[in-house]
């Protein structure tokens, strides 16, 4: 560390020589690579409010984490996978199926994509280092937004750095406080997340329920100057679908902008993977702001917004999230507009995802399984209940060979606990096969074991018994 000695105004050349010298010395006291830790309070603050070992969210966790390890389940987050993710992955050098991918087609990691990444890297380096609209602008970007945009056969599009970001970033710079946000109850956390820091008021409607929704438009549209309807094109928890065609009309009628995330929904519905609107035979002129992610089908990072040129010209200038953020970097872009290409040029890719849905679904209801609200499109949860048993239940198939994330409470309701399976076109109708045997043999299992396990406690409690 240095000093500049014109950098103190305001002291007596005396009394700022002093000052640097005391600096100086107390920097040579402290031994190489020391830093400081949380300083004393100051007198009259309680010491743990300078202290993150005493925030509640801290104390949350290692409460969280003492009872995962208790029930054994505190092996099924952040594992390191060794290599390309597909059908099947490495982790701790052993070799499982894996259903916890968004890689929906199948390519991440194929020569098409990595060679558009090279070229890439070679050319413009592994940073846009700079802000777009100021340094950081490279032929990749345009060329990617370009290919996103006419894949929703919109005007213009923006690409942003982060997917959650997007829909943050969107919400909150286009809807402020004299506007309205209807959003389905189910929807991602970046879309209520964005609702909320806009300042909008926001009125969720039952999951897919347009009939509430035409309600609450009725009811509540004619007090506020803009309204946003904001749904997803394949919902990341259910595996269902909103109905386009009646948002669609509800849109015109009351007077609303449509929004629909395509996150999952990209490389998924439609006979080329166009997402929700192709799915239904629509023109996708019908939604105001198509959003998607580059993370899942296009297997880079961040996310997109794909519209009229007069919305995306107003995020490339004023929302926060694009306009102070560093551009994508050059080689993801590259990727992600290769892999747009690989979509529309192999459409059997789809094809394929799609028919292996289908089976899952059909397949786990033949087993007697719960599959919830999932229509057969790539995403398909197995509801389990309570939150203990389906991790449980991930823990036991992970040991056995497959591998899948269970979601749990908080992120769903306690009883609404479930396994959540990703399907890609790389998946076979004979792995499909062997994961769900397995969920069917140690379902019960770990029922059986649960409820046994909670009665020895209740038991050692003292509750047995009691009223």
């Amino acid at each position: 560390m240095t000093f500049d000695d014109n950098r103190s105004p305001g002291l007596a050349e005396k009394d700022r020589l002093s000052l640097i010298q005391k600096m100086r010395e107390k920097l040579a006291q402290r031994e190489p690579g020391q830093t400081s830790g949380p300083s004393p309070a100051p007198s009259g603050i309680d010491a743990s409010a300078c202290d993150f070992s005493q925030f509640a969210d801290v104390k949350k966790i290692a409460i969280h984490k003492a009872v995962a390890k208790q029930w054994g389940i505190d092996s099924l987050y952040f594992l390191c996978h060794e290599g390309v993710a597909r059908d099947t992955t490495v982790i701790g050098g052993k070799t499982c199926l894996n259903f916890s991918t968004y890689d929906y087609l199948g390519i991440n990691g194929s020569e098409a994509l990595n060679a558009a990444a090279r070229a890439a890297l070679e050319k413009f380096g592994s940073s846009s280092s700079g802000s777009r609209p100021t340094s950081g602008e490279r032929p990749p970007h345009r060329e990617l937004e370009r290919a996103l945009a006419d894949l929703h056969s919109a005007q213009d599009c923006v690409v942003f750095v982060s997917g959650h970001a997007t829909n943050v970033w969107t919400i909150y710079q286009l809807f402020k406080k004299r506007d309205v946000v209807f959003y389905d109850s189910l929807s991602h956390n970046s879309i209520i997340q964005g609702a909320q820091i806009s300042g909008a008021v926001r009125l969720p409607y039952a999951h897919n329920d347009l009939d509430a929704l035409e309600e609450l438009l009725a009811t509540e549209r004619h007090r506020y100057r803009r309204a946003l309807i904001v749904t997803e094109g394949l919902f990341s928890m259910d595996g269902d679908i909103p109905d386009l065609p009646r948002l669609a009309q509800l849109k015109k009628k009351y007077g609303c902008f449509l929004m629909v995330d395509e996150a999952h929904a990209l490389g998924v519905l439609g006979p080329t993977g166009r997402g929700l609107a192709e799915h239904y035979g629509m023109d996708p002129g019908v939604v105001d702001i198509w959003m998607g992610t580059l993370s899942k089908t296009l297997c880079g990072c961040g996310g997109y917004v794909a519209g009229r040129a007069e919305l995306v010209e107003c995020l490339k200038y004023l929302a926060p999230g694009f306009l102070y953020s560093v551009g994508m970097s050059p080689p993801l872009a590259a990727a992600s507009r290769e892999a747009v290409a690989v979509m529309l040029r192999e459409p059997e890719r789809v094809r394929r995802l799609q028919e292996t849905s289908r089976y899952f679904l059909d397949y786990a209801r033949q087993q007697g399984l719960d599959t919830g609200r999932a229509q057969g499109y790539a995403v398909i949860p197995i509801m389990v209940g309570g939150s203990v048993e389906t991790a449980m239940l991930a823990a036991r198939l992970f040991h056995q060979g497959v591998y899948v994330i269970p979601i749990i409470f908080p992120v769903v309701e306690e009883k609404a606990a479930r396994l959540r399976f990703f399907l890609s076109s790389s998946h076979t109708k004979a792995q499909v096969r062997q994961a769900l045997d397995l969920v069917a043999k140690e379902l019960p299992r770990v029922r059986q074991e649960s409820a046994a396990m909670v009665e020895d406690r209740d038991n050692d409690s003292g509750l047995d018994g009691q009223d």
